[in-house]
């Protein structure tokens, strides 16, 4: 497991893909473990979400921090949660420091936009100030198959320094349940952010 004494700033966007599991699992273990977070969840995402799970996320930016605040016990400092336009919020500039943004699960169009630096909203602002500033981005993709597009793209962002980390569990580990392989790729998120986790053991260490 990573070894990681300090606590984070993360930037965590849902976007409209299904798998908004994996986001809401990482979500979880961040707060949990103190991180801090800025959360933008998509239009699209908010309808997948009402699809996929029984939550019942409110589109009010406002409701929703208050609601997860308490979901998950944290100080309201803790959580930032943002809107697509809102443009002076400090993730919008590199002047503001943040460790590191995940796009869990991330579209094809959000990634597309990514790729060629639209920034027409502000999940999209966030990553290019992440790419230019030089610090990590994980995508993780959860489409099948990959169109050439889609190849091109993911392959454009790698280049540009982006992890690419595409939904794809492991089965080596027996899971029981669908709970089992969500944590399965929080886990390797986790790890990539150079956050200690424990839902998954190091190969070799069960």
């Amino acid at each position: 497991m990573t070894q990681d004494s300090d606590k984070k700033t993360i930037i965590l966007a849902i976007s409209g893909a299904s798998g908004v599991q994996y986001g809401i699992r990482l979500l979880e273990q961040l707060l949990t473990h103190e991180h801090m977070v800025y959360l933008l969840v998509t239009r699209a995402a908010h309808v997948v979400i009402s699809m996929e799970t029984e939550l019942a996320w409110p589109a009010n930016n406002h409701e929703l921090h208050d609601q997860l605040c308490k979901r998950y016990g944290v100080d309201e400092k803790q959580l930032k949660v943002c809107g697509d336009a809102e443009w002076t919020s400090p993730i919008a500039s590199g002047s503001s420091f943040v460790d590191a943004m995940v796009v869990c699960p991330c579209s094809m169009g959000s990634l597309s936009s990514i790729a060629v630096g639209a920034s027409a909203n502000l999940l999209e602002r966030a990553a290019d100030v992440i790419l230019k500033e030089r610090r990590k981005l994980l995508l993780v993709p959860r489409e099948t198959p990959f169109s050439d597009i889609h190849l091109e793209n993911m392959l454009r962002l790698s280049r540009m320094g982006a992890v690419i980390l595409p939904a794809n569990p492991g089965f080596y580990n027996k899971p029981q349940s669908v709970d089992d392989i969500v944590d399965y790729i929080v886990a390797r998120i986790l790890d990539h952010l150079g956050i200690q986790q424990e839902l998954q053991p190091e190969w070799g260490n069960k």
